[in-house]
């Protein structure tokens, strides 16, 4: 099994809470993600909501997804065209929310990756490699275990659990 992602970064630091990714003010409007990709980190980044390219990979320091364990966090990134996301760390929530909903996190030394850097994730059984195409250089991730793996190429918990027969099928 493998996956491919290829993106350009979009830089961001430590401490990335939920609510930055989509504010709680904007979420008792709607919590439909179509329309809140809009206000994505408008509190820290007004301007990435215009800027943001269908295929881009967030990047980050430690600790991203931090703060409340709302799944619409990771559904409002996804609904603006984010493949990825490359940290030093993840808050465990959004790490699993990130997986359940088909979006790749990588666990990886962002220092030398920089805004804008075209970037190509390999993901398999054995390993995870985030090469940044702008240098040449490579890093290594921690590696997601095989069913992780296999749920992210069903895009997420629920078509796995779909095209696998559900709980009970001993997957």
């Amino acid at each position: 099994m493998a996956l491919i992602i290829k993106g350009h970064a979009r830089l961001f630091g430590d401490d990335v809470n939920t609510d930055y990714i989509i504010s709680s003010a904007r979420k008792r409007q709607t919590i439909d993600p179509m329309v809140l990709r809009a206000f994505i980190f408008e509190s820290i980044a007004p301007e990435f909501a215009g800027s943001v390219r269908a295929g881009d990979i967030l990047v980050a320091g430690r600790n991203f997804g931090c703060g409340s364990a709302m799944e619409i966090a990771v559904t409002v990134l996804q609904a603006a065209g984010i493949r990825g996301v490359i940290a030093r760390s993840f808050a465990r929530s959004f790490y699993r929310n990130a997986i359940n909903n088909g979006l790749l996190v990588v666990e990886a030394d962002t220092t030398d990756l920089r805004e804008d850097d075209m970037l190509i994730v390999g993901a398999s059984d054995a390993r995870i490699s985030v090469r940044n195409t702008a240098t040449g250089a490579a890093v290594e991730g921690a590696p997601l275990p095989s069913i992780m793996l296999r749920i992210l190429e069903h895009g997420g918990l629920v078509p796995f659990l779909s095209a696998n027969g559900g709980f009970g099928s001993g997957v």
